[in-house]
């Protein structure tokens, strides 16, 4: 039942990027740096899309990398506090006179 509900969002996704690709089928001119170039806007307007997702991407990988640190640091004391725990309720207690 999930594979074919999957399947069905699939092809709505599609069948509107098509009827999207099919309304948007004027050229679109884009100006760069080095030059320009001509092509469909609803093509324009993905190639952004993707462009735009990929530097999320990148930007959320960024701190995703500061807090993987942060963690086994943090982990990493942990284990040592743990240890210093365990040793000082290994030795004796002395009595108070």
């Amino acid at each position: 039942m999930r594979r074919v509900l999957g399947l069905f969002l699939l092809l709505l996704v599609v069948l509107l990027g098509l009827s999207f690709a099919l309304l948007n089928a004027g050229s679109a001119e884009l100006d760069y740096y080095f030059g320009s170039v001509s092509m469909p806007l609803s093509l324009l307007v993905v190639l952004v899309l993707i462009v735009g997702a990929v530097l999320g991407v990148l930007a959320t990988m960024t701190m995703m990398i500061r807090r993987r640190r942060e963690i086994s640091s943090v982990r990493r004391r942990l284990a040592e506090t743990e240890k210093e725990l365990n040793e000082l309720r290994r030795l004796p207690l002395k009595d108070q006179p």
